[in-house]
């Protein structure tokens, strides 16, 4: 293609450009936003998409899991539960916070809020273990996300309880450490989203009360508050 050819070619392609923008701004929008693509799981119900899962090899951590811990619980749960990963006694049994911390868990449902665990939905932000319970690596939790966004989007919870830094960080779409953000609703932070959106309450990780017993007031202080909201 010769030199003349290019330059039309480019002119008619800032012509088009041109006009979109003008025509959006007619239309009232002052910022461009990129589209939003459909996550390749926008279509599968709670069961196809944990089966799935337990066939899913996007990152290094299937190579090293025993099972795919996807979640457990009432799929039209008003509160959610959400994690870091599980542990070694979760990759054992296939099930979310099973171990020490998840009897603490449990403790906090059942014992503090008075409600069944099987009323809640658990999940993790992870659905494979890390080897020697390390911190997920940014590209497994962004491996995992579509995962985790599917499963908010199906079981719609009014409030979704972020345990730790992890699940708060990923769901409020922050930086910020969980002390600064425990304790107060924010909304959730995910695109595409909106509608019947939950509110999340982060607070500390069951395993961080196992070795900080005296945080234990405070998560008891955030979950009275989610028993409040849902109350209203």
């Amino acid at each position: 293609m010769n030199r003349a050819n290019l330059k039309k070619e480019y002119l008619q392609l800032v012509a088009t450009v041109r006009e979109y923008v003008q025509e959006q701004l007619e239309l009232g929008f002052t910022e461009l936003q990129e589209p939003q693509q459909e996550s390749p799981y926008a279509t599968l119900d709670l069961l196809q998409l944990d089966a799935d899962a337990q066939g899913c090899t996007r990152c290094g951590l299937h190579a090293t899991r025993n099972t795919v811990v996807f979640g457990v619980g009432n799929p039209n749960a008003d509160i959610m539960f959400i994690g870091e990963a599980p542990g070694a006694d979760e990759d054992r049994q296939g099930e979310p916070f099973v171990g020490r911390a998840g009897k603490l868990l449990t403790d906090i449902i059942e014992k503090g809020m008075q409600m069944p665990r099987a009323d809640v939905y658990i999940a993790n932000v992870l659905k494979c273990r890390p080897p020697g319970n390390r911190n997920p690596q940014p590209d497994e939790v962004e491996m995992c996300r579509p995962y985790l966004e599917r499963q908010i989007a199906l079981i719609q919870p009014k409030v979704i309880v972020a345990l730790g830094s992890f699940a708060a960080q990923l769901l409020l779409n922050t930086k910020t450490g969980i002390t600064a953000l425990r304790g107060e609703f924010q909304p959730y932070g995910v695109a595409g989203q909106r509608e019947n959106a939950p509110m999340i309450m982060p607070t500390y990780h069951p395993a961080y009360l196992l070795r900080n017993p005296k945080a234990k007031r405070e998560v008891w202080e955030d979950i009275q508050k989610v028993m409040a909201f849902l109350a209203e």
